[in-house]
């Protein structure tokens, strides 16, 4: 126990001394926020996939198919399928725009195609979503620690808070590249060394369907359920689908490393290859949860499948590798959350309704103490939140509820107004709300309360852009 603790101590030190290196490069906000709009082909790919493989990817969906088998595939494929949009509707068009008129964020975009106060409101509701995430980041660093080192979650959540706002703080997105680098390369090592070690651990295909029916008998689940590509049900699937997909194409996060392309091809191309990264990896995790349920079925929580059986399931070297993974995956999922708290807070709300004429001095100090306040908030959250997928869906519901419809209406119809902004993104959260209230969070028929917002949100933006559209100067 005392060599692991060692290794991911050492590594953590690693991460934090590339931060401090890079952030001698950090002269102004440019370079804060969108890298100097620099970044190549390869340095933005790594970017984009080392958060987009994140808590969600590996902890959570592990979890996920721990309980509901190989249908959580359907969550990174999602997500996968979002990523394409990016690459090749929204990020190429809006890339010009940022390249235009200077966009830090996806806030300075909302107020360029419609108005500061519509800023103001997606800049609220992203300070909410995102210190969930991030809280669900930290707790999937907590379950790592706690595995590993017997360290208890609220002690593990405080260590991963403190390592991440330590790199991030010094250097921005700049520094967070580079030290994406590092994790990037670990993380795809440590899960590809992983699978082939557990699938002779767990006797193979045949072992793996053998040992988790046999620990099905008595239970609600089948093992044709478990095994199959729709056993979790159609009505989550679509919700995966209307919940993830929007959410990676319009993540605040996503986009503002969109921004930091050198140019329209680079955007595009890392961005594809994100996506295909994304689907390769999709069965991996899925497959290292349903192979715990297989052989420690009576873990005490569910976010425990994935450190859990890295930890017994291979020697030590390729153990130590494929924790230090999952810690590379939290560790750049937290990262860009904070990227987004920072922008949100800074950009997007102190400079453009407290403080209009703050310099870049000023600027850089407010987004670092923003990223110092989400980690005690984060710290908070995580410890009274029950699971990563918990913490997660609090901030894609809002994101995809309040952003589909006015960032994609915005950016391909003239007729969109700013009423019909205000008014669709209002109503996807309220909605929300309400289903959360008055019918225990669920939607309607095949589609949940996400989904259902999702849809209504969208038309009531058709409904404006058919009978009360922009007029025209």
């Amino acid at each position: 126990m005392i060599s692991y603790i060692v290794v991911i101590v050492l590594y953590a030190l690693f991460l934090i001394g590339v931060g401090f290196i890079m952030s001698k490069r950090v002269k102004t906000a440019d370079d804060f926020f969108v890298g100097g709009r620099k970044l190549g082909p390869a340095l933005l790919f790594i970017t984009l996939v080392a958060p987009n493989i994140g808590a969600g990817s590996t902890v959570g969906v592990a979890g996920l198919s721990f309980k509901t088998g190989l249908s959580a595939v359907w969550w990174i494929t999602a997500s996968a399928v979002g990523t394409f949009i990016l690459a090749f509707i929204i990020g190429p068009y809006i890339w010009e725009l940022a390249k235009k008129h200077n966009f830090y964020t996806l806030g300075d975009y909302f107020e360029y195609r419609y108005n500061k106060n519509f800023r103001g409101l997606i800049s609220s509701f992203m300070l909410i979503g995102t210190v969930a995430i991030f809280a669900g980041q930290l707790m999937g660093i907590a379950w790592i620690l706690s595995v590993i080192a017997n360290i208890d979650k609220g002690t593990g959540v405080l260590i991963g808070a403190v390592v991440i706002v330590l790199y991030f703080c010094t250097g921005g997105l700049l520094s967070a590249a580079y030290v994406n680098i590092v994790e990037a390369c670990v993380k795809l090592i440590g899960f590809f060394i992983a699978v082939p070690f557990v699938f002779s651990f767990v006797g193979g295909l045949d072992g793996l369907q053998a040992k988790a029916a046999a620990n099905m008998v008595g239970t609600a689940t089948t093992a044709t359920d478990y095994f199959s590509l729709s056993g979790i049900g159609i009505g989550a699937i679509i919700g995966f689908f209307l919940m993830l997909t929007p959410s990676f194409f319009l993540s605040p996060a996503l986009i503002g490393k969109v921004y930091a392309a050198k140019d329209k091809k680079t955007a595009r191309l890392s961005t594809f290859l994100c996506g295909l990264v994304m689907l390769v990896f999709a069965i991996v995790p899925v497959f290292l949860g349903m192979a715990a349920f297989a052989l420690f079925p009576d873990l005490p929580q569910r976010d425990l499948a994935l450190p859990y059986i890295m930890k017994e399931c291979m020697p030590f070297w390729a153990s130590a590798i494929a924790l230090a993974a999952i810690f590379s995956a939290e560790i750049s999922a937290a990262d860009a959350v904070l990227y987004m708290i920072t922008g949100s807070f800074s950009k997007d709300l102190y400079k453009s309704f407290i403080n209009p004429l703050a310099t870049d001095k000023k600027l850089l100090r407010m987004s670092r103490l923003a990223a110092v306040v989400a980690g005690l908030i984060g710290i908070f959250l995580a410890s009274v939140l029950p699971n990563v997928i918990s913490a997660l869906s609090i901030f894609y519901s809002l994101m995809s509820v309040s952003l589909t419809a006015p960032l994609i209406f915005g950016l391909f119809c003239r007729r969109t107004s700013t009423t019909a902004a205000f008014s669709s993104a209002g109503s996807g959260v309220v909605i929300t709300i309400i289903l959360q209230i008055f019918n225990a969070g669920n939607g309607f028929g095949i589609f949940n309360a996400q989904s259902v917002a999702i849809i209504f949100s969208i038309f009531v933006m058709l409904v404006f852009v058919g009978f009360y559209p922009r007029k025209q100067v």
